[in-house]
């Protein structure tokens, strides 16, 4: 499990084909090694092979450590389904840790299972903030709600408006700052996870 909490832009090092998947070694402060065998990061956050980590949203896990660098693998699916497969030598893409029992909920819970990919329909910015709109694939619509919540590539958003289309979201500047979402253009992928609830409310609906 996750928050939406983004803790570090990662930068793609280098992407390895290992069909039908392929490895992506990613390079980010967040990795810094320590004399600590085996692990980075030297103390009770350090990050070991087998964790789970999530990229632009994407739950992977943690295969092979080597200073700053942490080598993860996607499958055929999950390069199909996500922008994983989109990304590129020197991509930037969100990080962050899974949730520890007893961490501060700070956004909302995100398991890392992405549920679609959308586009990014319109930006509009507002001095230093930014209204950003998407366009999601039409099975997702029914879990959108207004001031509900939603992972855009990983980030924890509030939901402003929802239209037919997909919806809308008003960004902070730490957001833009701190995310891959303010050098992102019109057009571009972004990975999206609807809230968990949503999820079990619409189930339940379908079923009666």
């Amino acid at each position: 499990m996750f928050t939406g909490l983004i803790e570090a832009l990662g930068t793609i090092e280098t992407l390895i084909p290992e069909p039908p998947g392929l490895r992506l070694v990613v390079r980010s402060p967040l990795f810094q090694q320590t004399a600590e065998k085996g692990k980075v990061g030297g103390n009770s956050e350090s990050i070991a092979i087998g964790d789970s980590i999530a990229i632009n949203g994407c739950c992977l896990t943690a295969v092979a450590l080597n200073g700053d660098l942490v080598d993860f693998q996607a499958g055929e699916e999950t390069l199909r389904k996500t922008n994983l497969g989109q990304l590129r030598q020197g991509s930037l893409v969100n990080l962050e840790r899974s949730l520890r029992v007893g961490d501060r909920m700070g956004g909302h819970f995100v398991t890392g299972h992405i549920d679609g990919a959308g586009k990014i329909r319109k930006i509009d910015p507002q001095g230093e903030w930014a209204y950003y709109y998407f366009d999601v694939p039409q099975h997702l619509i029914p879990h959108l709600a207004s001031k509900g919540s939603i992972a855009v590539d990983g980030i924890s958003l509030t939901v402003v408006d929802v239209d037919p289309a997909g919806f809308s979201v008003a960004l902070i500047p730490h957001t833009l700052q701190a995310t891959t979402l303010g050098s992102r253009k019109v057009g571009d992928s972004i990975n999206l996870e609807t809230d968990i609830l949503a999820k079990y409310v619409a189930r339940q609906l379908e079923s009666r």
